[in-house]
């Protein structure tokens, strides 16, 4: 019987393929561990990455937009200006200043002094800035390329940059310049991938169905 030697090129090639066996058997040993770990641990709930993306505010898809108020005997003390609508909610939508009629482009609600003002949906305070015409205005970024805008107010609870919920308290009603002779009272808007909408026309709705 011939014996025979291995050439010496060859013998690394051997121990070289020994590693890569030890290393993939302790790879698929560890994978199988923790996959059993992952399903001893299903009862955990996991975040999606996008919670963290500053620009998808997260909400719940259910939720239905409702009114920035909760004291039922709070009132519509200015229309929305709508180009469709009759002529005396036009009339009634007219704001007058510095003798220069202006269409109003919210509803001002009013009918109580320094009324709670409410989130209308999930969202992220982008801004919170005192305007000398509009009062203390907040806005919030929803999802579904929502912004509501909060004008007039008199007290503000809310900071920029605040994740808040539906219904929570941003403020009070307050006062403006441009609006004095409403008194007491919030200037709504609201603005649908970037278009400014009637408000009225989206409450107790989803979001996707406008």
């Amino acid at each position: 019987m011939v014996k025979r030697r291995l050439k010496k090129s060859v013998i690394p090639l051997f121990y070289a393929l020994a590693i890569v066996a030890v290393l993939g058997c302790t790879y698929l040993i560890e994978r199988a561990m923790n996959t059993e770990q992952f399903k001893d641990e299903d009862h955990y709930g996991y975040v999606n990455k996008t919670v963290f993306d500053d620009s998808a505010p997260v909400v719940d898809e259910q939720q239905t937009i409702i009114r920035p108020y909760k004291d039922a005997d709070i009132k519509i003390v200015k229309n929305y200006y709508d180009y469709k609508g009759t002529s005396e909610e036009q009339q009634n939508s007219l704001i007058y200043h510095d003798n220069t009629y202006i269409q109003n482009s919210g509803v001002a609600y009013g009918g109580k002094d320094n009324f709670e003002v409410i989130s209308i949906l999930d969202g992220t305070v982008v801004d919170v800035k005192e305007d000398k015409l509009l009062g203390n205005i907040v806005q919030v970024k929803h999802a579904n390329e929502f912004i509501s805008v909060y004008q007039s107010l008199g007290k503000v609870n809310v900071s920029k940059g605040d994740t808040i919920k539906q219904g929570d308290v941003i403020g009070t009603s307050g006062t403006s310049n441009i609006s004095k002779e409403l008194n007491s009272h919030l200037n709504f808007e609201l603005i649908k991938d970037g278009q400014i909408v009637n408000p009225e026309e989206y409450y107790d709705k989803l979001p996707s169905e406008k």
